[in-house]
């Protein structure tokens, strides 16, 4: 999420111009600031909400406010939020930010900043925590950078090899409790959803209503956010003669209700995965950040301030699904998608025949979720020439799952799997 490009205006008062004409078409911040943290301007003159906000709070509320504050004497459609460089000449005397690194510090406390981590060129490890100072990579060598020269210095300068732009979770999720309208909207699930027995969301669903029997203390209070990660790759360059492919990785918060959860100003970018090609199996390296806040969120949670009970709160969270095609469902979970076993609902039990001439698997084992007495089960003509009676394949659970890869060992990076190709042939 982040400020669109042109121009940005403050509050709903025009400049005075000389020229009327089409005045109403313009933007403006505040309008932008109740999209995005729904109403929080609207009550700030609440004599209670200002009791009870943490620091955090306070900084994006007093951010609020320097939005509203006139540019200059007159004028209440430019604030400090607006741009920078063109405006100071416009505006020579305008009450700017003295510089672009205060400006981004201001968009940061709307908590909007993103991380910047360099990576292994070939994606063998994040230069992260323990190896935040690391210059090479410790799987497969690799140096962090790479040799750029200056065409106006003639000099080479170092710049990072591959970079992963991470967006943080809890501030933004934080926001989204410091605004009424959405701070109500977070408890539809527990407070206003139809419960009739129809399916029309997930909190409907078995999984969830089964996530809520084994984790009790997360399921008493409805602040407590649901979410579900779904990714896959793109071409930013919109044309097929380049073959690129960059991997975002989004967030959808599940606590809201059907009709909004997947509208894309409430859809969060966790985190840009860079090109040129698709990360594929290694993309557990990349999801390393988020996997931390997630597990920090569960154990722990974090201190939020929900203006709509004027009170702090442990506001924890859980990544309930992931949602895929198939080919990016072997990358999140870790089961091929390829070859004999490839269902992931049927594994050992997957019914797989190879094709010689198409040199492809084929997979033609449905009868066997039919009801016992299904006609179909009996039809040789129309399907294999054979009656199917089997059984359906029982699902592994998360136990036998956790047993099967306990002796597992994962060597991440491109470089690494290269290497070994190599070492195999005579």
């Amino acid at each position: 999420m982040g400020f669109p490009r042109g121009r940005i205006f403050l509050g709903k008062t025009r400049c005075p111009s000389s020229n009327d004409e089409g005045s109403d078409m313009y933007d403006d911040i505040g309008g932008l600031l109740h999209d995005t943290f729904r109403n929080v301007e609207d009550d700030l003159g609440h004599e209670g909400v200002r009791d009870g906000p943490s620091e955090d709070a306070k900084r994006f509320f007093k951010l609020v406010e320097e939005g509203k504050e006139e540019l200059y004497p007159g004028c209440e459609n430019f604030s400090k939020l607006d741009l920078l460089e063109l405006l100071k000449e416009a505006f020579p005397f305008a009450r700017l930010p003295e510089s672009f690194y205060k400006a981004t510090s201001m968009i940061k406390d709307l908590g909007l900043h993103y991380e910047k981590i360099d990576a292994c060129p070939n994606d063998c490890m994040l230069f992260w925590n323990d190896n935040v100072n690391a210059d090479t990579c410790s799987v497969c060598g690799s140096s962090r950078w790479k040799n750029v020269v200056n065409v106006l210095t003639n000099k080479k300068t170092k710049t990072p090899a591959k970079v992963l732009r991470y967006f943080p979770l809890k501030p933004r999720l934080q926001r989204i409790f410091m605004c009424p309208e959405t701070a109500e909207a977070m408890r539809w699930h527990a407070t206003e959803r139809p419960n009739d027995g129809n399916i029309r969301h997930p909190a409907d669903g078995d999984a969830w209503k089964e996530f809520d029997s084994l984790h009790p203390e997360f399921s008493s209070d409805p602040r407590n956010v649901r979410l579900g990660l779904s990714s896959d790759g793109f071409n930013p360059f919109r044309t097929m003669s380049i073959s690129h492919s960059t991997w975002p990785v989004m967030l959808m918060n599940y606590n809201l209700s059907p009709w909004i959860c997947m509208k894309p100003e409430y859809i969060m970018l966790s985190m840009i995965i860079p090109g040129p090609s698709s990360p594929g199996n290694d993309i557990d390296v990349y999801l390393q950040p988020l996997i931390a806040e997630l597990k920090e969120l569960w154990e722990f949670g974090v201190e939020t301030f929900d203006v709509e009970s004027n009170q702090m709160f442990q506001m924890r969270a859980a990544l309930m699904w992931t949602i895929s095609d198939f080919p990016t469902l072997a990358m999140l979970s870790g089961w091929s998608t390829k070859g004999k076993f490839a269902c992931p609902t049927c594994n050992h039990g997957t019914c797989s025949q190879y094709l010689k001439h198409s040199c492809k698997m084929c997979y033609m084992g449905h009868r066997a979720f039919l009801p016992p007495e299904h006609p179909f089960r009996r039809d040789k003509k129309s399907f294999d020439g054979k009656e199917d009676h089997r059984l359906a394949p029982t699902p592994l659970s998360g136990i036998e799952i956790l047993e099967e890869l306990r002796e597992f060992k994962n060597v991440s990076g491109k470089g690494q799997k290269k290497r070994s190709r190599v070492n195999k042939c005579p």
